[in-house]
């Protein structure tokens, strides 16, 4: 809550409700307002029934769009990830919800269509969703090795020299690799996603002497791929004598990605060029591993908690959107 004195000024107590909202949306709580953090408020402005969602271009996103799709999940009506952005998947599943429940199929979730979710939901419990059990009928429907995947690693900050070195170790190992140094984190994601990856993993080098595996989770949704990948990494990169927290994060390239992802954070970067070789290694383990179980029981991970200073990377541009 801002008030009294500070209105019209941004100070302490404006900086500690920044970062509190930062961290509540799986964002880098700095307690600075940047591109990122303003499109956030944004969207946490809708609550579904404010405006008419439809399919339009830049893709309209807000908690509005992350409540039908959610809703849509939990009724069985396959709209991918809840991402909070409404691409072409969303309206097929919002259309084929109004087919069933005898409205007009127009792809437009207007007053009649939100009535009809809010009564239907209300009797269907909170499972998790068929965006959940799509993801973990894709990772095992069939038994799959390293050389099978399809990997797409990214870096941001100057990691290059990394990132090449896993490519040609992974490619080694039979894997198809497409490395990407696009500075936008939705850049990367659109390479991702053209590319049909298996699984994104990108890294970035910060100040601290700390390190993080992020993956995408939300209250309505948790990538149970990417959590299992950032468990096995955490494993691997403990042994290798890097001490890494895993935290479900929000962060655009998190985000947009339609696979499994995982963004890598450590620090400092002459630590990271030091123990280049040994990333390297853990790196390659936990995909060969994460490739042969790509599900690790919930019960044997320990407790995360929020990041004291999660990871950064570049602001997601505003008008760069992707179909989901």
């Amino acid at each position: 809550m801002v008030g009294g004195t500070e209105v019209g000024q941004y100070g302490d107590t404006t900086v500690r409700a920044v970062e509190d909202f930062q961290a509540a949306r799986g964002l880098r709580a700095t307690g600075s307002c940047d591109t990122a953090t303003w499109l956030a408020l944004v969207e946490a402005s809708w609550r579904l029934g404010d405006r008419l969602l439809h399919l339009s271009a830049p893709n309209m996103r807000g908690d509005d769009v992350s409540e039908l799709q959610g809703a849509l999940a939990r009724l069985g009506f396959d709209c991918g990830r809840v991402d909070g952005i409404l691409g072409p998947a969303t309206v097929h599943a919002l259309t084929d919800f109004q087919r069933n429940c005898g409205l007009p199929a127009d792809s437009v979730c207007g007053p009649d269509t939100v009535r009809a979710l809010d009564m239907l939901t209300r009797q269907s419990g909170s499972g998790p969703g068929v965006a959940t059990l799509r993801e973990l009928e894709s990772l095992t429907s069939a038994r799959r090795t390293l050389g099978d995947l399809r990997i797409v690693i990214g870096q941001f900050g100057g990691l290059s020299a990394l990132t090449r070195q896993l490519a040609r170790a992974l490619r080694q190992r039979s894997a198809t690799v497409a490395p990407t140094d696009e500075p936008d984190a939705s850049a990367q994601a659109a390479t991702a996603n053209r590319f049909a990856a298996t699984v994104y993993v990108g890294f970035e080098a910060r100040a601290e002497p700390t390190s993080t595996v992020c993956y995408y989770a939300v209250p309505t949704f948790e990538s149970v791929g990417g959590r299992s990948l950032a468990e096995a990494l955490r494993r691997d990169l403990a042994g290798g004598g890097i001490d890494v927290g895993v935290h479900g994060m929000r962060l655009p390239v998190l985000r947009e990605t339609r696979m499994p992802a995982v963004l890598c954070t450590i620090g400092p970067v002459q630590r990271v060029i030091d123990a280049t070789p040994s990333i390297v290694e853990c790196a390659v383990r936990a995909l060969e591993t994460w490739a042969d179980s790509p599900l690790t029981t919930p019960d044997t991970y320990p407790p995360t908690h929020p990041p004291t200073n999660p990871p950064t990377h570049p602001p997601t541009n505003p008008d760069t959107h992707r179909d989901t």
